[in-house]
This record gives structure tokens, sequence and C-alpha cells, in this order.
């Protein structure tokens, strides 16, 4: 039997975008931050060469404004570039119109830098829940192909646990078209899901639980795998943001030592590939 290809992800954000921090850190102080993005960015770029791996790059249109040059080398290696919005705004506390211009404007400006079309996007928090699924028929009309942006968890921050757990074809459509949603990887156990996707999942955990589970994943669902991850994870030396609550600096700087050892493992075990060609490649041959 075949060896299950599996898709890598990173969502391309620093380490003052995330949700987590947002009541310590304001959106006006983000210029004035140290930004680490684009060197985490580049090693992770030399892993998947050394590693001969292809990855698709959620990133955030307000990196790329920042990193041109990052953008520029993601593409030239062969990676897919996709959108994680502009300014990392959970779509949660978004209207309509403010959802339509972050997106276009995220996705404008990677077009324009990289030549190619970006096809895929990932909410901010994976905050696509039932109270604004009007967010695919906005995706679908700016030329999206596919969301990666659910989780069905159950999670205080984010989770839509009784939502689809394997790729989908949404309902919503726009002028004939339509768009698919690939969930982050869950196993399930007495009608609950656990999240076995990557980023704090995976630096709590010790390396051999998290790659038990993801062989069960793909073993006993026959269905392949997505990994996300940030580019932050694999820096240690990342200024600490000490306004936080405790919970919050738990969760974020948890095992950020040991994570790039366990990211090469992760590497090593595994056939990866982009989104785009574990996914949207297999619907349409």
């Amino acid at each position: 039997m075949k060896p299950i290809i599996n898709a890598m992800t990173v969502d391309v954000e620093d380490y003052f975008h995330v949700s987590a921090f947002e009541n310590s850190i304001n959106k006006s102080d983000w210029t004035n931050m140290p930004l680490r993005v684009e060197k985490n960015t580049h090693r992770l770029l030399e892993l998947f060469a050394e590693h001969n791996i292809k990855s698709t790059f959620f990133t955030l249109g307000w990196v790329a404004e920042r990193c041109p040059n990052l953008i520029k080398a993601i593409v030239e290696q062969g990676h897919e570039l996709a959108s994680h919005g502009f300014a990392h705004q959970r779509i949660t506390e978004m209207s309509q119109d403010d959802l339509f211009s972050d997106v276009k404007k995220s996705k404008d400006i990677l077009e324009q830098l990289s030549g190619t079309e970006v096809v895929g996007y990932r909410a901010p928090s994976f905050s696509i829940n039932d109270s604004n699924t009007w967010v695919y028929e906005k995706l679908i009309e700016l030329g999206f192909k596919y969301s990666s942006s659910t989780y069905p968890i159950e999670h205080d921050l984010y989770g839509v646990p009784h939502w689809p757990r394997f790729l989908y074809e949404r309902s919503e459509s726009f002028q004939g078209k339509k768009i698919l949603e690939i969930p982050i990887p869950t196993i399930r156990k007495d009608n609950t899901n656990t999240g076995i996707g990557g980023g704090g999942y995976f630096r709590l955990y010790p390396y051999w639980l998290s790659k038990r589970r993801i062989e069960k994943f793909n073993q006993q669902e026959k269905q392949p795998y997505s990994f996300y991850f940030h580019p932050w994870e694999i820096d240690p030396e990342q200024p600490r943001i000490k306004e936080a609550s405790l919970k919050s600096q738990f969760r974020h700087y948890i095992n950020l030592s040991k994570m790039e050892g366990k990211l090469v493992k992760l590497l090593k075990d595994y056939q990866w590939d982009t989104m785009k060609s574990v996914y949207l490649d297999k619907e349409t041959k």
C-alpha cells in the first residue's frame, strides 16, 4: 500500500501577532516590536530544503508588506503561498465588509509580490464557526478554492466540535462556484474529538505520542493528515510578553527550545507536500 502523503503548513505570523496577546499588545505598536518572523521563516525554508519537502505558507499580508523578499523566496523554492488575512483579526470580531477588505488586501499583496495565484485561506485562530458561515461566500467571491479554517474540537478560544472532521465542499456558492473546507485533524474517541493538528499540542506532548496519534489518524481514517505551526515556535529567544496572562504565557512559551528537534523528526518520519497538492490536485484527478 502506498504511504499517505500528508500536508505541511506554516502560519506565517510573528510572536506579537498571536490572538493570545491581543489584549497585551496594541496593533498600533506592532511596527515598534522586534521583527523575527523573516529570520525564523528562512530557517524553516532551510529545513524543508534539507528534507526535500514542500509546504503551504499561510501568510499575513502585514508580514508580506514588510518582508517582500521572504515572499519571493517561498515561491522561488517551490512552496505554496496562501493567505492568513492581513492583520490577524479573528473573523468573529469582523463585519462582512471588514473581512472582505482584509482578505482582499492580503491576497492582492501576496499575488503582486509572488506573481502567483493565491487559492488557499486560513482564518486567524480558526475563527470560522456557526456565527459567520457567510465568510465562505466572500472567499469564493475573492477567488479562493479552499479554506483550512475550522478545528472541530472543544476549546476556550475556538472550535466547532459538531462540524465535519474531513475535507468537504461547502454548500455556499457564488456565481455557481463553491469552496472546499479542510478542517484541522482530530482523532475521535467516546464521541469526543481531540486535536492533533500541531501548534501548542505538538509542543506540549512528547513526540512519541504525537507520532502515535498521526499514525492512528492515517491508518484508521485513511485520510491525509495536515500539520500546522508558526515560525515563532522554533524561536526560544523571542521577547517575552510579560503583560499576558499566565495561561497565555504557558501556552505560547511551552517547549519552544524543543520544537525544532521535534519538527526535524516529523519531517523525516512522514511524506509531506502542499495543501494544494495533497487535497486540491487529488480532487481534480
